[in-house]
This record gives structure tokens, C-alpha cells and sequence, in this order.
């Protein structure tokens, strides 16, 4: 959609400018360079204010904007009741449900969301999105981050292009089936972002996958 892709662009400029590396960790054991929690939440809370920012004319931008610096003591509680509730229709799909603070992660593994090297989802995953929507629909306070990544396998480009593709194929199909364009932002970020060694066959399926990151907003 031309609509996400534009707001692609606002969220690219924001994630150039946190210094990953600051935030980055060496594995004594292995040699590999890993991200921490922290770091990897606050990008994903940071490309959503990017998105709430660009949108300024809007009423509710401006007082969504504002919650991205102070979250309402409410939010916490309806943060709670949407976890819940997600993770009731997460329950058994293989999608895993976080919850750090006022943001939910979804993360969801590459080995049922896509064939490999494609960026269709697969059908029998709909089912899941549908219940990602169902959430999404009755928590209406929230904006979203859809994140591809991929594992250290091939060149950078490569990964590159896939995850963002794989990305915004499923903030299409939110955005398809009811999900106001407004709140959703997709974003590759490749190989960038690993969560598990690359040197093993399971640390690299862990590592391709597709995080969406639901973030509060203040009204």
C-alpha cells in the first residue's frame, strides 16, 4: 500500500539515528553480536512515535503523541486486558506473546508465517492474523510495528528486501481486514536484529520471524 510506504520513510529516518551499537552486546562464548531487550523494544516504540509525529494536523496524533512521552496511569490496566486477551487467541498457533512495560510484542516465527524465500503469507496462517485482528479491533487505543527480520544467511540485500517485504505483506493484511491504515507502520530490518545464535539450525529459524509491536497511546 502506497500509504504505508510513505510512512516506511518516517520510520527509517527515526531508527538512522538510535545507535544500536550503544545498546549491543558480545557473547563471550560465541563472538556474536546481540541486541538487548531494551534496545530492541525501544526501536520498535520509537518507528511508532515517528508514525503518531508525522501525523501532527491530527487531533488524535497530537494527543496520541503525547503518550508516547507520558503514558496515562489507565493505560497499564488496558494494556493488561489486551495481553489477555491476545494471548487467548495466540494460545496454540505457535506465536509467542511479550509483554514488556505499556508495549506488546507478537513474534511471530518465519517457518509458519511464509514459505522460504517468499513473502506471501501462507493461508493457513490467515486464521492466526484473525485473531491478531480480532484483538486489534476491540483495543483500538494503540499503534502498530510490524518488523521483518531474517538470519545471517545470504547477502544483506537480500535479507534486507525480504524483510521488508515479509513485513508489510502482514501490515497489508491487517490494514485489509479492518486495521485503520493510520496505526500500522511496517519496517525491515534484515539480519540487524537477532534474538538467537546463527551459527544453529534453530537459532537461525528463531531469528527469521515477524514482530508486531503494539504501543499505547494516551487520549
Amino acid at each position: 500500500m502506497k500509504r504505508l510506504n510513505k510512512k516506511l520513510s518516517v520510520a527509517a529516518v527515526v531508527i538512522s539515528t538510535l545507535s544500536l551499537s550503544a545498546c549491543q552486546t558480545t557473547d563471550p562464548y560465541t563472538g556474536e553480536t546481540k541486541t538487548n531487550n531494551a534496545t530492541k523494544y525501544g526501536v520498535g516504540a520509537a518507528v511508532v512515535c515517528a508514525l503518531i509525529g508525522s501525523k501532527k494536523n491530527s487531533k488524535h496524533a497530537r494527543n496520541a503523541g503525547l503518550g508516547c512521552g507520558a503514558i496515562g496511569a489507565g493505560i497499564g490496566a488496558y494494556m493488561d486486558s489486551q495481553e489477555e486477551e491476545m494471548r487467548k487467541e495466540m494460545a496454540g498457533t505457535g506465536v509467542q506473546v511479550e509483554r514488556n512495560g505499556d508495549q506488546i510484542r507478537l513474534i511471530m516465527p518465519g517457518n509458519i508465517t511464509f514459505e522460504t524465500s517468499k513473502y506471501d503469507i501462507n493461508p493457513g496462517f490467515h486464521q492466526t492474523l484473525g485473531g491478531v485482528v480480532r484483538v486489534l479491533t476491540k483495543f483500538k487505543d494503540t499503534q502498530l510495528m510490524v518488523g521483518g527480520h531474517a538470519d545471517s544467511t545470504g547477502n544483506a540485500q537480500s535479507n534486507q528486501t525480504l524483510s521488508a517485504n515479509r513485513a508489510l505483506s502482514v501490515a497489508n493484511y491487517l490494514q485489509s481486514q479492518g486495521i485503520a491504515s493510520n496505526r500500522l507502520m511496517s519496517r525491515g530490518f534484515g539480519s540487524d536484529m537477532p534474538i538467537a545464535s546463527n551459527k544453529t539450525v534453530d537459532g537461525r529459524q528463531a531469528n527469521r520471524r515477524v514482530e508486531l509491536d503494539i504501543v499505547a497511546i494516551k487520549q
